[in-house]
């Protein structure tokens, strides 16, 4: 049996841990991979551990769009073998390509690359990897659930039409640091399987109901985020914590991290790969973000009063691989706030809180935007979004963790893009804005909430999911300490090796 990887980023690190324990434990004994970034893809060539038979890096590919000429006829058939219906959600699930994003800061989104050259991206990385897929004929492939590129979107979708099985890693299914596997990026499809089944009354061990009745209770005891990373103690979202690297013991550090990162770059022999930085887009994107934090918010800001009638709708990460995946036509979210407003009952006000990560990188002129809508209130985002969520009378998200957390507590949501809650019969998706006004009557006036239910469906998550903690094990610098990784994801490797059909060799 042959295994593929997609190696994104600081993925490759996980990846090829996986890939030392699928060798190990399993026996699989040939693997090859698609690679960002160089700096990866040169310690997977460098390492001893693994014999790669083939190692395909994304940034040599796109490069051979400079050599393309368009060629009709070849996107008309990669537009009807894989597209989606068409070829454009390649390019638009590219933070690079399509918005600059990487390279420079949000909320700069002023492509760096022609249409044209769009194009020839697609044709240039569809030619590669059904060449070096029909080549290697790997029996599966394992990525990340947020594939985020031209080149991760076409290796799984052109994967996937060639018959190859396909697992992709969602790194959190909401409940403490549990991972799951599903076969495509819309869905947990083994967590949806195994909860119809439990609905239609199919036997569970007693120990994995016990777990989830135990976990709902608790949490609804001790309400607390999902994510530490991204609470509100967790992320500087004031002047001071912003501005800590100021101080006489980090200035020292900053000085000499930021010269670090120019000498890195004039030695760089790849500095024309599409995923370089330039240092000085990074610190004067820093500069001007900075420059926002010093001004302050504190004049957008509406004090919370829990006796309003309201909803609410919490800020997203922009732009995020996981909403232009899942909700590509809904990633404006300036537009989205507007439709939801004007969607509600005439008394009610519309909370917005800003996502704690993302303090300081929208500028003053998105929330000015925000205050010319009526029913608007913007609220501080030191606020907890659990009192929000707590005497709000609807919760609007696109995919956002505060939908999830909304159910646990028995609150009516309404989302639109497809996140994995949304088999609950208690949520409600909006697919067609129009439907968006009686979406919204329907969740206020008929919401009912379902305990059973929703306690079949967390029974599920526990009963095909894992328990690591990707985000930890990310964290792990680079490619050293891989025995501490390799150790951490065997649950995980475990998850995919049952639903292959593999045995343990020892």
């Amino acid at each position: 049996m042959k295994g593929c990887f997609l190696l994104q980023r600081r993925f490759a690190y996980v990846g090829h841990a996986m890939v030392k324990t699928f060798k190990k434990k399993y026996k699989v004994d040939e693997f090859c991979g698609y690679v960002q970034i160089r700096s990866s893809f040169n310690w997977l060539k460098s390492q001893k551990d693994i014999n790669y038979t083939n190692l395909l890096l994304d940034e040599d590919v796109i490069k051979h769009y400079k050599n393309e000429k368009i060629d009709p006829p070849y996107l008309e058939y990669l537009e009807k073998e894989f597209g989606l219906p068409n070829l454009w959600p390649y390019v638009a699930v590219d933070r690079v390509i399509k918005f600059n994003m990487y390279l420079r800061e949000y909320p700069y989104d002023r492509p760096k690359y022609s249409h044209e050259d769009m194009i020839k991206m697609v044709q240039a990385a569809s030619r590669f990897i059904i060449k070096f897929l029909e080549k290697e004929k790997p029996d599966f492939i394992i990525a990340p659930a947020a594939l985020g590129g031209i080149g991760g979107m076409l290796f799984y979708h052109i994967a996937a039409k060639m018959g190859i099985k396909t697992f992709l890693i969602h790194s959190s299914v909401r409940i403490k640091t549990r991972c799951a596997i599903g076969k495509d990026y819309n869905g947990l499809n083994y967590i949806e399987e195994a909860f119809e089944k439990i609905n239609n009354g199919a036997a569970v061990e007693p120990a994995i109901k016990q777990e989830a009745e135990t976990f709902l209770k608790d949490f609804r005891k001790n309400t607390r985020p999902h994510s530490a990373l991204d609470s509100v103690d967790a992320r500087p979202i004031n002047r001071r914590r912003q501005f800590k690297f100021l101080k006489l013991n980090k200035i020292g550090q900053s000085v000499k991290w930021t010269i670090g990162v120019f000498i890195d770059y004039i030695r760089d022999k790849n500095k024309d790969d599409y995923l370089t930085v330039k240092p000085w887009y990074y610190l004067w994107d820093k500069l001007k973000r900075k420059t926002r934090v010093l001004i302050g918010f504190d004049d957008f800001y509406d004090e919370f009063n829990e006796k309003d009638e309201y909803a609410f709708y919490p800020l997203q990460l922009d732009p995020e691989a996981a909403s232009m995946m899942l909700a590509p036509f809904y990633t404006d979210q300036l537009w989205l706030i507007k439709q939801i407003a004007r969607s509600l009952p005439i008394n009610y006000k519309l909370y917005i809180k800003e996502h704690p990560a993302m303090f300081g990188y929208r500028p003053r002129c998105f929330y000015k935007e925000l205050k010319k809508i009526p029913n608007v209130k913007i609220v501080k985002p030191s606020l907890s979004s659990f009192d929000l969520i707590k005497n709000a009378k609807l919760i609007a998200t696109i995919t956002g963790t505060a939908g999830w957390e909304a159910m646990l507590m028995k609150k009516p949501i309404i989302t639109f893009g497809n996140v994995f809650y949304n088999k609950l019969s208690m949520a409600k998706q909006c697919k067609t804005m129009e439907d968006l006004p009686y979406l919204v009557k329907n969740q206020i006036e008929n919401f009912r909430y379902d305990e059973k239910e929703l306690i079949n469906f967390i029974t599920a998550i526990f009963q095909e999911s894992a328990e690591v903690d990707l985000t930890q094990i990310w964290d792990i610098e680079g490619g050293s300490k891989m025995e501490k990784k390799e150790q951490k994801l065997v649950p995980l490797v475990d998850l995919i090796a049952k639903k292959l059909d593999l045995n343990p060799a020892f």
